[in-house]
């Protein structure tokens, strides 16, 4: 058994084991010397990448996929207490365990970071993980996608920093206890478990009493609810004078770490930003002034760390991406393919004026696809307007994930704010017509994004296919 490997995590059980969080964690374990076994709904490439590393994944539930020497069973806020194998693990007294307590045992005896917020937790994530790599720290990390480089999304390293995101839809990040900890933006979402922007405040104000004595807090100062969430903060420490240092970030004039440009330079940007006095400029190598931020909290976040700040902002440039934050899928006949995760209106506008600026005069189409039905009848307006800012959309039937169906809620909610916002938007039920849709309107120069947190990532090689089947004088 690896050192630090806690003893009920010598054989887990994964239930949903290919998930992205999920499957992190069981990467790491992996790694450490545990006996990981899982199950997943269906067969990917992290089923086969988790099998190379020694584990073994069933495909389907059934509750003879828990082996009788199992010694807990690792779930995530998605699995259902009807799941077979998580039924068969409570009649046995099999621990059940959550992912997010997982995760932090992962982290105890390390140096943790844990990167919060509404958007950008995972681009900011692997922006350090990647970075502190480069600078052969040699850290441990565990992300919600897969980094461009390495392939994966997880890392047990010999290091002394774990790089972790920390969700805050379940309330999970609260189990975690980092010693440095980004909050990007708080915005109401997760409207199935967050009533109100109250209650949202409440939750990351914890997450910030989780911060280690003595600890660091980067923050946003740019974001409305990022700064209110600070104000909130020092309010409550001048009164019980908790021993967090809080360090701002971005544009404005009050910030700690100031952002003093961000230069698009295509599908990249070059960022300059003070920091304890000194300027750094470097590159980021995705567009957009939200990714560019995302690389300024990450530096901040290095430095309260006790990482050189130089040498941190000069490797942040090895930094090239991760799966779905617009990921460049390929070209044909002159159009570029992009594949975006934002599902949350804010994260639609940032990505589509983002590729409206790597656009060079060509025309922006999106293919989107709207992620879960409560997020969809709370700000299904708004997605519409986001959508508004497109040259042309094609909108998809909801993505459900973990929900049932809300009656009169489906993506009409999008499309009818579009269009009344001007936008040329179209619905589309099926798969492939809607692929074969956006290609059709595609011309040279043209980007296309394929958008959504849900399986329309899928539709990117069917819509290049599309492409490449036109005439080639269209």
């Amino acid at each position: 058994m690896a050192p630090g490997l806690p003893t009920a995590m010598e054989r887990p059980h994964f239930i949903g084991i290919g998930g992205a969080g999920m499957s992190g964690i069981a990467k790491i374990l992996a790694r450490r010397g545990a006996e990981v076994a899982g199950s997943d709904a269906r067969e990917s490439a992290t089923a086969g990448a988790l099998r190379a590393l020694g584990a073994t994944v069933h495909i389907g539930h059934a509750a003879g996929h828990l082996a009788a020497d199992a010694t807990a069973v690792v779930v995530s806020s998605a699995i259902r207490d009807d799941n077979p194998e998580l039924a068969a693990a409570r009649e046995r007294g099999v621990p059940v365990v959550h992912r997010s307590d997982a995760l932090a045992a992962l982290m105890d005896g390390l140096r943790p970071i844990a990167v919060a917020g509404t958007h950008g937790k995972t681009t900011t994530t692997s922006m350090l993980a990647v970075a502190l790599d480069a600078m052969g720290l040699d850290p441990s990390y565990a992300i919600g996608g897969d980094l461009d480089g390495p392939g994966t999304n997880a890392r047990h390293g010999g290091g002394e920093i774990f790089v972790a995101e920390a969700d805050e839809s379940d309330r999970s990040f609260h189990k975690y206890a980092p010693e440095v900890a980004i909050v990007l933006n708080v915005e109401l979402d997760h409207h199935a478990n967050y009533a109100s922007m109250e209650e949202i405040h409440e939750s990351f104000l914890t997450f910030a009493d989780r911060v280690r004595p003595g600890g660091t807090l980067v923050v946003s100062a740019d974001h409305d609810g990022a700064r209110e969430f600070t104000a909130r903060l020092r309010a409550r420490a001048a009164e019980d004078a908790r021993d967090l240092r809080i360090v701002t970030y971005g544009e404005a004039e009050d910030a700690g770490v100031r952002v003093l440009k961000v230069l698009p330079q295509g599908l990249t940007s070059e960022v300059t930003a003070v920091l304890d006095g000194a300027q750094h400029t470097f590159t980021v190598s995705v567009p957009g002034r939200h990714y560019a931020h995302n690389a300024v909290a990450a530096l901040a976040a290095g430095a309260a760390l006790g990482v050189p700040a130089g040498d941190l902002a000069a490797a942040l440039a090895s930094y090239t991406g991760v799966n779905r934050r617009l990921q460049p899928k390929g070209e044909a006949r002159g159009v570029r393919v992009i594949d975006s995760y934002a599902h949350h209106p804010t994260e639609m506008t940032a990505d589509i004026e983002a590729i409206r600026g790597a656009a060079a005069g060509g025309r922006v189409l999106v293919l989107f696809q709207p992620h879960l039905f409560s997020r969809t009848r709370e700000l299904g307006a708004e997605m519409g307007q986001a959508l508004a800012l497109t040259d042309a959309s094609v909108v998809l039937d909801v993505y459900p994930a973990r929900e049932d169906p809300i009656p009169g809620v489906t993506s009409a909610v999008i499309t009818d704010a579009a269009l009344a916002a001007g936008a040329d938007a179209r619905p589309e039920s099926d798969r492939q017509a809607a692929a074969a849709l956006i290609a059709g309107m595609a011309e040279p120069g043209d980007l296309v994004l394929t958008m959504g947190a849900g399986d329309v990532t899928e539709l990117g090689a069917t819509v290049l296919e599309r492409l490449a089947a036109r005439p080639a004088n269209r």
